[in-house]
């Protein structure tokens, strides 16, 4: 992220002693903050209501330049609003001020993953790979940050930058234990044309039933450094493991395989929509 950050007129700088939870590559993250703590003044463009609405909701995280304390990139992390509802309008409204002051916003929409408990990893993970891709800008044949190989946690070697790394240990060990019926993680990932990237993860509890996550990396104004769908899916991968540590506390809700692919053979089916189409066919058949 460069050092700088935003500032279109409109935007206030957060102070250093704000109680930041992460500093990071010349970046700062602090907590939940409201957009009115963040835009001191109504943007041309802007209607009364937009403004009113806008001003009271919260942003989970908030990244700002260190050297000025200007925002970057708010973001949030979570389930996302069910279609049509007040929260979603409201969401739309709060897009429409972001973008007349020019704030960049990352959303990642999940019904596992909190800003709370993996927000500061995730935003360790993107301020890594936005300056790894702003150091290697324009140099040709550079491994792209998240194919980066080394060392994993299990001692093989494999992809260092892939988040869902320890999710793809941790079913092996599961499956050993007898408590997964394959030990590898599958997925896919997608990038709707004008809207979201999307990633699918899961994983065999049972020959007939799976743990199955979805989430999606929604850009505005805004790169993460990596493929937003790659990204997407390894997120859903993080999401996976999440739920396998938690099915101590309770029987998860699971998908049938024959549920799952058509899930998949509708996604297939939708591939005029999709930027860069639909490479995962293999996954349609029986």
């Amino acid at each position: 992220m460069t050092s700088s950050g935003v500032d279109g007129g409109w935007l206030r700088a957060l102070p250093a002693e704000s109680g930041p939870v992460l500093a990071r590559g010349g970046q700062v993250v602090h907590g939940p903050r409201r957009l009115s703590d963040l835009v001191h003044r109504r943007p041309p463009g802007v209607t009364g209501h937009q403004w009113t609405t806008s001003l009271r909701e919260t942003f989970d995280l908030v990244v700002c330049a260190a050297d000025t304390g200007y925002p970057t990139v708010a973001v949030e992390i979570g389930p996302p609003p069910p279609a049509g509802s007040s929260a979603q309008r409201v969401e739309r409204m709060k897009d429409a001020v972001s973008a007349a002051v020019g704030l960049p916003v990352l959303r990642i929409g999940s019904p596992t993953l909190r800003a709370a408990d993996h927000g500061a990893a995730i935003l360790a993970y993107v301020i890594d790979a936005r300056g790894y891709a702003e150091r290697w800008a324009g140099e040709p044949g550079v491994t792209g940050f998240r194919e980066i190989l080394g060392r994993l946690p299990d001692g093989r070697t494999g992809a260092v930058n892939d988040l869902g790394a320890l999710t793809r240990t941790a079913a092996v060990e599961a499956y050993v234990s007898r408590r997964l019926a394959d030990p590898i993680v599958r997925g896919l990932h997608v990038q709707w044309s004008g809207g979201p990237a999307e990633g699918w993860s899961w994983v065999a509890i049972r020959p007939d039933a799976l743990l199955v996550e979805r989430v999606t990396v929604t850009e505005h104004r805004f790169a993460s450094g990596v493929d937003p769908a790659r990204l997407a899916e390894d997120l859903a991968t993080l999401a996976v493991g999440e739920r396998l540590r938690a099915q101590d506390d309770g029987t998860p809700a699971l998908t049938a395989p024959d549920q799952l692919r058509a899930e998949i053979r509708g996604l297939a089916a939708r591939r005029d929509e999709l930027a860069g189409g639909f490479a995962f066919d293999h996954l349609c058949v029986d």
